[in-house]
């Protein structure tokens, strides 16, 4: 017991930020410290608008993007992570929110907190890497529809209606917004989504979102528009750390809800720091380590009120491209967030739902890469299937489902194009020295066979029926050099096959049996059966000069006349 709390503790260690990484802090604050500022221009916004998605107010989105933003930032495995509450969140936090109220979600953020250290403890961030794309591309799809519906009862300036699936609250929210039509929030919303589309195009390095947002704010409060509700009242600075929302009696209810919250936390924070990657030359997160930090953000975060969190991508992106080189940008980002809830929370408290609503619009939109989708499209219909399946499951069920679905049928489809790829020929012998009537004559009675790739459970009973319809003859070689993997199923099928050519009075020799496929093998009792009566052989010409032993054995074949000494010579 000991010495596993040691190895827990030495693993744990091994996670924890090193000097390496406050040497790479010092190489350009500079650069840092401006694209840190950049990030938490743009992040400001979202944080407010995920805050008031997620059910629990806009000061619970602030406070996850100061708390879980600092701390991922600190014990993560990127250099150039930005983490905070997202869209992708909010969409599994709102069904919880309706059901277990805002002491559930954050119960479920330190459950799945925790499950996240242990995923990194037990290195399973590695696996990540298997994600197929179209499950991803079909997830970022689903979920940038989800976040753009959440986001039209603000739009449309309505109360939010009751229903726990966001296809029918959206249309509930325009049915009542037909009955009682609210203008401004909509043109509001509107503005500030265009406001944003537009200048991305236009001047990319412009955080326009938080211009927009300071527009229509200024233009609600100039103009006196009531109809465009506020944020409301926020706290000047985070709340003390309390632990008085957990419930312990709870716990059980809220397994599966932080089983989700845990898997879209690794898989979306995973999935962020991969692009960080791609965007830069030199970067390499460290998966295991960057869910140990996300794991310690969600557990501390909930203290202060904070939402669940993840590695943010549009966020990240954005560090990335302003210059940020180490952990000082995002580290800087979250700072500054703190600062403007100690000293602005009032002037914040004065943004309109509806500008909010109009960001978070804008970055649905922008979530959607048109280019990816056509290209996962036309690649193969089986993409295609996946991205579809995925990015409808996100919409109609929840996140894990649909990547659960995805995964599900991205496996069924890869070992069916496998399978297509294993063959089973009939290759002709060796004429050797024989005569062509005695060619001709061992033609008939032994036939060699070749099987060439997987033989697994997806197409071994294809092979089974094939080799069983085989015509009457004396012999039947099996030539296994080529088989590249054999499973269980795979070795059953074969020994099934042997059993019933043996029942028909049929001899089987196999040759080239790889040293790999000995053990599954012998533990089906498929290499017994072989080697009984010897029948198996290290090569190919072993098994036919065996097949023709046994041909004149049983007087098919005359025996060989002895050779003279000429003829000796001669060889």
């Amino acid at each position: 017991m000991t010495s596993q709390i040691s190895r827990v503790w030495a693993r744990i260690v091994a996670l924890s930020p090193a000097r390496a990484d406050l040497a790479a802090m010092r190489r350009d604050p500079r650069r840092d410290l401006l694209a840190g500022l950049t990030v938490a221009v743009v992040a400001l916004p979202l944080a407010l608008g995920f805050g008031v998605s997620s059910g629990l107010g806009a000061e619970a989105g602030l406070a996850t993007a100061v708390v879980a933003g600092a701390l991922a930032a600190l014990f993560g495995g990127s250099n150039l992570q930005v983490s905070g509450p997202t869209g992708a969140m909010t969409v599994v936090l709102a069904p919880i929110v309706a059901e277990h109220g805002p002491t559930g979600v954050l119960t479920a953020g330190v459950m799945a907190g925790v499950m996240l250290v242990a995923l990194a403890v037990l290195r399973a961030g590695r696996s990540m890497r298997y994600l197929p794309a179209p499950v991803v591309e079909g997830f970022t799809l689903g979920i940038a529809c989800v976040i753009g519906l959440q986001q039209v009862p603000n739009a449309l300036g309505v109360a939010k209606p009751e229903g726990d699936r966001v296809l029918v609250v959206t249309w509930r929210a325009v049915e009542d917004f037909v009955r009682s039509p609210n203008w401004t929030a909509l043109g509001l919303a509107a503005a500030v989504a265009v406001v944003m589309l537009v200048g991305a195009r236009w001047r990319p390095t412009v955080p326009f979102s938080i211009l927009a947002v300071i527009a229509a704010t200024v233009v609600a409060k100039a103009a006196g528009l009531d109809a465009a509700k506020p944020i409301g009242d926020l706290p000047r600075g985070l709340p003390a750390p309390s632990l008085s929302f957990l419930d312990l009696g709870a716990l059980g209810s809220l397994l599966a809800p932080a089983v989700a919250v845990a898997a879209l936390a690794a898989l979306e924070s995973l999935l962020s720091a991969s692009v960080a990657d791609g965007m830069t030359v030199g970067q390499r997160h460290d998966p295991d380590r960057e869910l140990f930090g996300q794991g310690l953000a969600n557990i501390i975060a909930p203290l202060f009120g904070g939402v669940p969190a993840t590695g943010a991508i549009a966020r990240t992106a954005v560090n990335v491209r302003t210059g940020a080189s180490s952990r000082l940008a995002s580290l800087t980002h979250a700072v500054i967030l703190a600062g403007i809830v100690f000293a602005a929370a009032p002037l914040v408290s004065k943004i309109p739902l509806a500008a909010l609503a109009g960001v978070l619009l804008a970055t649905a939109v922008r979530m959607i890469e048109v280019g990816s989708l056509k290209a996962m499209a036309k690649a193969t219909r089986s993409d295609a299937l996946i991205l579809v399946l995925t990015a409808v499951a996100t919409l109609a069920l929840d996140l894990v489902y649909a990547v659960i679905i995805g995964l599900t049928v991205a496996g069924a489809l890869a070992l069916r194009a496998v399978a297509k790829q294993a063959r089973f020929d009939q290759v002709p012998l060796d004429r050797g020295d024989h005569g062509a009537e005695e060619h001709a004559l061992l033609a008939e009675h032994i036939v060699a066979y070749r099987i060439d790739g997987p033989l697994f459970f997806a197409a071994a009973h294809r092979f089974l029926l094939e080799l069983t319809e085989v015509a009457d003859v004396r012999v039947v070689i099996l030539r296994l050099s080529r088989v590249s993997t054999m499973d269980a199923t795979g070795a059953l099928v074969l020994k099934d096959a042997v059993e019933k050519l043996r029942r028909r009075g049929i001899v089987v020799l196999v040759s080239g049996i790889r040293p790999g496929q000995r053990q599954v093998l012998d533990s089906v009792g498929a290499l017994d059966l072989l080697r009984h009566g010897g029948r198996e052989y290290a090569t190919t010409p072993e098994a036919i000069q065996a097949a023709h032993e046994h041909l004149r054995t049983a007087g098919v074949l005359p025996a060989r006349k002895p050779r003279t000494s000429s003829e000796e010579a001669l060889r």
